[in-house]
């Protein structure tokens, strides 16, 4: 990793520690220790440091006095906070997206919807969902808005990942099916009225 450019390279750090963080496999308060880091990645200190705000900024760590940069914690309840922020600003997001939909745009769509459908585990639904729901709201070329949407769907992976118990089972997504009948057809509204109500679901 060491020959990519410095900021390439605090992106790639920051997104293989949300991975880990988001999937439960670094704990709650646990130590994100720059050394170490550095070592892990083969980079110098600076982009260590530059992945360790960004984890800040998405509310996955969190710098103390005298104890360092930590895992955030996991509050369960925190859950409401985020569908109801997600449900306004991916409908937001949406509205101002559909008019740039193009049949590349829906086949995209399409193929995360499909590759849900078909996700024989919950690691591999997730990430398509996510990317479903990204390609979705990619058009609106609202950056900041995107920006604070993908730092949410980390939080509801976070939840996702904190609470699941069960063996998979493959599923079809109908709300996603209609979402993207609803944009076939240039029905706008009614697709941003099925993806506020396939978002508060998940609470």
């Amino acid at each position: 990793m060491k020959d990519l450019p410095g900021q390439k390279l605090a992106d790639t750090i920051a997104s293989e520690l949300a991975r880990r963080i988001v999937r439960g496999i670094l704990k709650p308060d646990e130590r994100l220790r720059q050394d170490h880091l550095a070592r892990e990645f083969m980079a110098s200190h600076v982009p260590v440091r530059e992945a360790l705000l960004k984890l800040e900024a998405q509310g996955l760590a969190r710098s103390l006095p005298r104890r360092g940069v930590r895992v955030a914690p996991f509050d369960p309840s925190g859950i409401h906070e985020v569908v109801e922020m997600r449900a306004v600003l991916e409908v937001l997001a949406l509205g101002h997206a559909a008019s740039e939909f193009n049949t590349e745009a829906l086949n995209i769509a399409e193929k995360h919807a499909r590759a849900c459908d078909n996700a024989t585990n919950v690691e591999t639904w997730e990430l398509e969902n996510r990317k479903f729901h990204r390609s979705l709201l990619t058009p609106c070329k609202m950056h900041r808005l995107l920006a604070i949407i993908d730092d949410l769907h980390l939080q509801s992976a976070r939840f996702l990942f904190s609470s699941w118990r069960d063996d998979w089972e493959r599923r079809t997504d109908h709300d996603h099916r209609a979402i993207l009948g609803h944009l076939k057809s240039g029905n706008i509204r009614s697709a941003k009225q099925v993806l506020n109500q396939h978002l508060r679901r998940v609470r």
